[in-house]
């Protein structure tokens, strides 16, 4: 069990990096697509393009790891 924590807490720190990286040359949270409404003190955020290219990312990258 300790073993496999240790991994997958490898594995988010190693996520938490690239986004970062990443957010640097990629706008992750403010593509074209994403939808932002703001009225008054109340503020609703869809970030619906973003989620699009990260599940197809996460995706081609499990479909190499299973081959």
């Amino acid at each position: 069990m300790g073993r496999t924590l240790m991994i997958v807490g490898a594995i988010i720190l190693a996520i938490g990096l690239i986004w970062e990286l990443a957010g640097r040359f990629i706008p992750l949270g403010k593509l074209p697509g994403d939808f932002l409404f703001k009225s008054g003190n109340t503020t609703i955020y869809f970030p619906i393009v973003t989620c699009i290219i990260i599940s197809i990312v996460l995706s081609l990258i499990l479909s190499f790891i299973r081959r």
